[in-house]
């Protein structure tokens, strides 16, 4: 499974895209087809101070999985988009299972 994490606006250190990786490499646990997950990180130029955008994109055949957080950290939003990518997974196997029956 490939992962792309991209900074937008910012740059991401290592410790950062390592982090973001290791939680979506987690992933893979649930979905034995995920071909490649798609990681973007945005700053949002607002006063708010939830202006971290985190956007986790998952490629599965036939299917792509998008969650979006906006958070105050990329630490949060990652596990945060991560939480709620597994629920997406879990659905998606679960119809596919449906229908192979």
């Amino acid at each position: 499974m490939k992962v792309f994490v991209q900074s937008v606006n910012f740059n991401a250190d290592k410790k950062l895209v390592d982090f973001v990786e290791k939680k979506v490499l987690s992933l893979e646990k649930y979905h034995d087809k995920i071909i490649n997950v798609e990681v973007f990180l945005k700053v949002q130029k607002t006063s708010e101070k939830e202006n971290k955008i985190t956007e986790v994109k998952v490629n599965i055949p036939g299917n792509e999985l998008i969650v979006k957080k906006e958070t105050k950290s990329f630490e949060e939003g990652a596990s945060a988009t991560v939480d709620a990518m597994k629920r997406q997974l879990k659905k998606s196997k679960e119809k596919e299972r449906e229908l192979q029956h």
